[in-house]
């Protein structure tokens, strides 16, 4: 008996599309999807859906200008292909040809200050991109920044409730069945930490929030060199 049709299938597969396929050639030529991304200025999630949602065709130009650049002009620095690509990317426009409106995702911060924003396992691999905002809005607002990671607990350096892991912090530790355990750095009575500080880390680690929290947690002696994140949570509020 013959399968049956899936009724999920993507309407284009893999290399029908003409963006995919100039970025399965950027990919061949020795850049990641995130590359990518930063080259055309948009999320990495946008390149995936080249592949998955035919999407990709408003920057076509840009990437075969970007394409012949690495291949014919053996340019290879990422900002210089970044303006590259800019050079060919517009926005979208309207049926009356005024720009069209960008979607954006709110950054839930109240009045007050109070914010909060948290990814799993699958955002936590593509760099935890959407909590960027809400760290970058916490830094111009002069907000004061806190944030809990799940790791295994071998990836800790400090025992389970050790004050030089997190001195001040009462909250209890979350140990899971999977061997998994959270932890929590920064809060209300002990100050947190200065979402700008945070804020220049993540531009540092080119808007990887996972990475600059990472780094963070490395240098500080809290987790092993080789630890991974696998959920990340960031809390916000005004310093009284």
């Amino acid at each position: 008996m013959p399968p049956r049709p899936r009724r999920n299938r993507p309407r284009n597969q893999r290399g029908s599309n003409e963006a995919a396929r100039l970025a399965d050639r950027l990919q061949q030529a020795g850049y990641t999807k995130r590359d990518i991304a930063r080259i055309i200025n948009r999320d990495p999630s946008l390149v995936s859906q080249f592949y998955t949602r035919n999407k990709g065709a408003a920057f076509v130009t840009a990437l075969r200008e970007v394409l012949t650049a690495v291949e014919a002009g053996g340019i290879t620095d990422l900002p210089e292909l970044a303006a590259i690509a800019a050079r060919h990317t517009h926005r979208r426009t309207t049926a009356t040809g005024a720009p069209a409106r960008v979607r954006t995702k709110a950054v839930l911060i109240t009045p007050t200050g109070t914010g909060a924003g948290r990814v799993g396992v699958q955002a936590i691999a593509s760099g935890s991109t959407r909590l960027r905002p809400l760290i970058a809005e916490a830094a111009r607002r002069g907000l004061r920044l806190a944030f809990t990671v799940r790791l295994a607990k071998t990836g800790y350096v400090h025992p389970s409730g050790s004050r030089t892991d997190s001195p001040g912090i009462r909250r209890n530790i979350i140990q899971r069945a999977d061997h998994t355990e959270e932890r929590s750095y920064g809060s209300g009575p002990t100050g947190g930490f200065d979402a700008a500080e945070f804020a220049r880390r993540v531009d540092a680690a080119a808007g990887d929030v996972t990475a600059a929290v990472r780094q963070w947690l490395v240098e500080t002696g809290r987790i092993r060199a080789d630890a991974q994140i696998i959920h990340l949570e960031v809390r916000t509020w005004r310093a009284r």
